[in-house]
């Protein structure tokens, strides 16, 4: 599990009883293929984060993006104007 981050990383031959609905988690592939899949945990399926397995660091930078997206989704600039 990620310390300060919400993620868990579960190796290959790994599992979980049980994972908070809407926690993001990486998930070790098998050392004849390499790297991750990530995506978000839910009751009842797992939503894919980037369409392809990856590599830890690059999923740790999808991460963050996603962090700062979500961050400020619901902000709203009351003085916008579309010209």
């Amino acid at each position: 599990m990620g310390k300060d981050s919400d993620f868990d990383i579960i190796y290959r031959g790994d599992y979980r009883e049980f994972i908070k609905p809407g926690r993001w988690v990486f998930i070790q592939r098998s050392k004849a293929v390499g790297g991750w899949w990530l995506g978000r945990a839910w009751e009842n399926f797992f939503e894919f984060g980037p369409e392809r397995p990856i590599a830890l660091r690059e999923g740790m930078d999808f991460l963050m993006a996603i962090n700062r997206v979500e961050k400020d989704f619901l902000t709203f600039d009351d003085d916008f104007q579309l010209e």
